[in-house]
């Protein structure tokens, strides 16, 4: 007869650990269907939680770190390039020139004649955007909505939209585009009724503080009736940039609308050559010194303009704008313009 333990079984061996590992799982998966459970129930409560906690002020953020975006102010002025600007401009007669430079991050400012009223031709197409945005911005008309083409606003010169048959309609983010990408003057007029017309729109300019800045006749505008300033010009780029007007998603549409314009013949390529260099596409030469360049031309022979943001190599940025008025399609008109752009870049940036 024997005594004790009877040996184990491989069965009875291994059941022990099998029913262990068995239980574990078990559990786990309990635990994790009870943890989901709960953190789903939870969830709403939470978030609740998130949107009460104080939100970060990026603009303060920006701020501590130096990156404040600037403002329109006239600090410093760079008394050499206001000088230099009246040279050129003295040195042709027959000429009405007027300019003005502000780099928005610290002030320096240069200028020449900056607050005469000029012929504005196309130039005033950036201010008619930012009243554009503006109404965006406010709920005042849609991104898509149809604007139709009626005799009255068709206008002749530069754009396409002139040759679709009347009764088309386009969206407001065609119109406004096509005005500054092919300076549409039909899309432009399109803006102009929509905005609520010529009075409506200069008492807004007026209250954007834009006081040289009037619409009195629908585009081309060949007798140069339309008119606005170099700092005005200035101004309506600035305001954008600086956050003083837009909501940030209209600004970026501003921007990328203002970068889509064709003609880079004026302030660009005065830039360019202000660095000693000259390129059939000054915009793409420009970027390799690390300057990008949004801007907006205007030309009714007697007249030239061109206003733009400068982006700089140190993270800066300007606004400048020029404006000419003189006998028709003189060249000496575009040739001023593209010789102060130079003394911009001379300046600012120096030669590679």
């Amino acid at each position: 007869m024997t005594t004790g333990r009877q040996p184990r079984s491989p069965k009875n061996r291994w059941g022990g650990p099998f029913r262990l590992v068995l239980r574990l799982v078990v559990m786990g998966i309990g635990l994790g269907v009870v943890t989901g459970t709960s953190l789903k129930l939870l969830a709403p409560r939470l978030a609740q939680g998130a949107s009460k906690a104080p939100s970060l002020d990026l603009g303060a953020a920006r701020n501590s770190k130096g990156l404040d975006p600037g403002q329109f102010e006239a600090r410093t002025e760079l008394a050499a390039v206001s000088k230099r600007w009246s040279e050129l401009a003295a040195a042709q007669q027959g000429l009405t020139a007027s300019a003005f430079l502000l780099v928005l991050d610290d002030g320096r400012f240069a200028q020449l004649q900056p607050d005469l009223p000029l012929p504005a031709a196309s130039s005033i197409k950036t201010p008619i955007l930012l009243a554009g945005l503006e109404d965006l911005d406010n709920g005042k008309l849609r991104w898509n909505e149809p604007l139709p083409l009626t005799k009255e606003v068709m206008g002749g010169g530069a754009g396409w939209m002139a040759n679709k048959p009347v009764g088309t309609r386009f969206p407001f983010f065609e119109a406004a585009t096509e005005m500054i990408r092919v300076s549409d003057n039909s899309a432009t007029n399109l803006l102009i009724k929509r905005l609520g017309g010529k009075t409506t729109l200069n008492e807004r300019f007026t209250a954007m503080g834009l006081p040289s800045t009037a619409v009195n006749n629908w585009l081309p505008d060949l007798e140069g009736t339309n008119t606005t300033s170099s700092r005005d010009l200035a101004k309506s780029i600035a305001m954008v940039d600086i956050g003083e007007s837009l909501s940030p998603r209209a600004r970026d549409l501003f921007r990328e609308i203002m970068g889509s314009s064709r003609t880079n013949t004026l302030i660009p390529l005065g830039l360019l050559q202000g660095l000693g260099k000259d390129a059939a596409d000054p915009d793409s030469e420009l970027l390799s010194f690390g300057i990008t360049v949004y801007n907006k031309t205007g030309d009714i022979g007697i007249a030239y303009a061109d206003a733009a943001l400068i982006q700089l190599p140190n993270g800066q940025r300007a606004v400048a704008a020029f404006m000419v008025k003189g006998p028709f399609n003189d060249p000496r008109s575009t040739d001023l313009i593209r010789a102060m752009a130079a003394e911009v870049s001379k300046t600012l940036v120096g030669r590679k």
